[in-house]
């Protein structure tokens, strides 16, 4: 007589044998109808599942993230069926849950066409209404392989061949369709509909370029129609955001063949630039840090000793020169090491925080750089602090204090905190990864943060805890960090004379907010869709005239707002004002300087702003004091 204990705490008693589904049912029709799986001994299984011993079980349903995957991983088998019903000589080959969506890579014998990813959909739907059952079965990987071989599917043959011969296999049928799968799947085709699919792309079979290119097809799964339809709304709101199109409206910068991954800022894109490197520069003094400036280029062997070279050799560039290799500075940290390492320390001086916006270059593959957001060639707000292990709470409270200020003078207020520890491929022994997880796990809590576990997901030398963005359209990035490093200080021989006399090795914290400040700007780009805040527009301020005989007026307006400090340009072109006026809005200029007959009698402005208010008459003095004001607060 199993006996099965819900999530809340209560349990219910059977005297046979039940699936998850029957314990759905008992606890009531409604459940039933929404549970698409079930998490026995948090172990995610099918809701056919039986169950004939005690065990612990959540329902899964559509509000459980399990149950979006459950869908997702459901609508990609539910693609195969359409494409195999609709074009029978397709092959089908694998076809897993990615973010927001799924795919699956297909071979067939001429290139599938937009017309066709509409009559594929629509066979989906087709198969959603008529409500197949979804069943499991096990078969011996022999077994399944001849059951593929078969029917003809030569990949899902191959793919079978590569698993260890003594494991069984699950496959799922469904409406006549049968597939190899892991699982789970939903109970029936007819918990799925939400879905669209998106676009063709090519995918060399089983990622490697030496095999042939299948045609792989993307959509996206909902757990309902609302859901879905925001989801679609979102992509649209970030394709009007897509930081390359602006950059090309607004002139920030452009990426040309000839440096593939580097970015050609212009003037507009480098007045951003240089003020986020500003603003940051005054965070790191008032916080204590000690700007430095380190080679681009290194001997390899630095690289070798600090473990960098065997962890990311592929995406190191090197050079060589009079018989010694070099590397092109992939990160930064190895050479604030040697900084620190100039002189003796004591405890006394620590901790010692050292900054740098430093050039970094990695060989990242073509196929994934894209605009400023995966580039080769980056600068970091990265600095490193140097301390004694009773001091990691104190400096890691401290830096959080730091990051959040700062993203909530950019404009992020949400903030999502996750906790990465040891990976699989590490230096150091237990014991200090130990030390170095307890420390960053209650640094978060004593601050009573919210955060999330990520087991595995540490760098290579030390646990990390990750901070990442929510923009105004729900999509999140990953930007800040905090690495607590017990082993890299040792491998480059930093040490500190402790308080007893003896000779200690410090921890070395690695800490970003921004990241990448070429990626950082790519999301602002993206936040503001281009409208930027008065301290971060390029141009502050254009100052238009209405008619020639404005010009000087104009012009001296323009020389008196730059003596004090302000981005200012000006039109005097012979056109119509109301021209001028719209394409400098359209431009997102925060404010536009209108004079004329009666501003030129007065000695005084108008002034309108990019939204279109028109802030009436003002004195040059009332406007300018307006602004400093603005800016003094980074209002957004």
């Amino acid at each position: 007589m199993p006996v099965i204990t819900l999530p809340d705490g209560s349990s219910r008693e059977f005297d046979h044998a039940v699936t998850v589904m029957d314990v759905a049912r008992s606890i009531g029709t409604g459940l039933a109808k929404a549970t698409l799986a079930g998490r026995v001994n948090d172990v995610l299984v099918d809701a056919s599942t039986l169950i004939d011993q005690d065990i612990s079980l959540q329902i899964i349903t559509i509000k459980d993230n399990d149950g979006v995957d459950v869908i997702r991983h459901s609508t990609a088998h539910l693609l195969a069926q359409a494409v195999k019903q609709l074009f029978p000589e397709a092959q089908v080959t694998i076809g897993p849950v990615i973010e927001n969506g799924f795919y699956y890579d297909f071979s067939y014998e001429r290139p599938f066409t937009p017309d066709d990813l509409k009559s594929i959909e629509a066979k989906m739907q087709q198969l959603v209404s008529e409500d197949h059952v979804i069943t499991r079965s096990v078969l011996s990987r022999d077994a399944a392989v001849d059951f593929f071989k078969g029917l003809g599917e030569r990949y899902k043959a191959e793919l079978i061949e590569s698993i260890p011969a003594d494991q069984d296999l699950s496959l799922y049928e469904q409406g006549g369709f049968t597939d190899l799968c892991r699982g789970p799947h939903v109970p029936s085709t007819g918990k799925l509909g939400s879905f669209k699919l998106m676009k063709i792309a090519g995918a060399y079979w089983r990622g490697n370029s030496d095999n042939e290119m299948l045609q792989r097809i993307y959509g996206t799964a909902w757990g309902d129609k609302k859901e879905l339809q925001a989801y679609l709304h979102r992509l649209e709101e970030a394709e009007k955001r897509d930081h390359r199109k602006l950059a090309k409206t607004f002139d920030y910068f452009h990426i040309q063949e000839e440096a593939p991954g580097m970015v050609f800022w212009h003037e507009k894109g480098w007045v951003i630039y240089q003020q986020i490197e500003q603003y940051i520069r005054e965070k790191l003094r008032v916080n204590g840090y000690g700007e430095v400036k380190t080679p681009q280029l290194v001997d390899r062997s630095l690289w070798e000793k600090s473990g960098h070279w065997d962890k990311f050799g592929a995406m190191i560039f090197t050079t060589h020169s009079e018989s010694r290799d070099y590397a092109i500075k992939p990160m930064n940290c190895p050479c604030h090491v040697q900084i620190y390492n100039q002189g003796i320390k004591s405890y006394r001086d620590l901790p010692i925080r050292i900054a740098e916006f430093g050039s970094c270059h990695r060989n990242e593959p073509s196929g994934t750089l894209h605009g400023l957001m995966r580039v080769r060639n980056f600068v970091q707000d990265d600095a490193h602090i140097f301390c004694t292990e009773g001091q990691i709470q104190d400096e890691v409270s401290t830096f959080i204090d730091m990051l959040f200020s700062i993203y909530s003078e950019f404009g992020f207020e949400e903030v999502i905190m996750k906790l990465s520890t040891r990976p699989e491929n590490r230096v150091g022994d237990d014991s200090v990864w130990d030390k170095a997880e307890t420390a960053l796990a209650l640094a978060l809590d004593n601050k009573g943060l919210k955060w999330d576990l990520q087991p595995g997901e540490g760098a290579f030398y030390g646990p990390k805890i990750e901070f990442s963005l929510k923009d105004c359209i729900g999509r999140v990035w990953q930007c800040g960090t905090i690495q607590v490093d017990f082993s890299m200080p040792g491998r480059l021989g930093a040490t500190y004379i402790a308080e007893d006399g003896s000779k200690q090795v410090p921890v070395m914290l690695h800490r970003a907010i921004l990241g990448s400040l070429e990626r950082f700007i790519g999301i602002l780009i993206e936040q503001y869709a281009g409208t930027f805040p008065v301290w971060l527009a390029p141009v502050q301020i254009m100052v238009l005239d209405i008619a020639d005989r404005h010009a000087d007026y104009a012009s001296q307006i323009m020389k008196t707002l730059e003596q004090q400090g302000f981005r200012v340009k000006i039109d005097l072109r012979n056109e119509k004002i109301g021209f001028k006026i719209r394409e400098h809005s359209m431009q997102r200029i925060p404010y536009l300087v209108i004079v004329g007959d009666k501003e030129l009698e007065q000695q005084n402005i108008t002034v309108r702003t990019q939204k279109g208010e028109d802030l009436g008459s003002l004195s040059i003095g009332d406007f300018a004091e307006r602004i400093k004001q603005e800016i003094a607060d980074r209002k957004l």
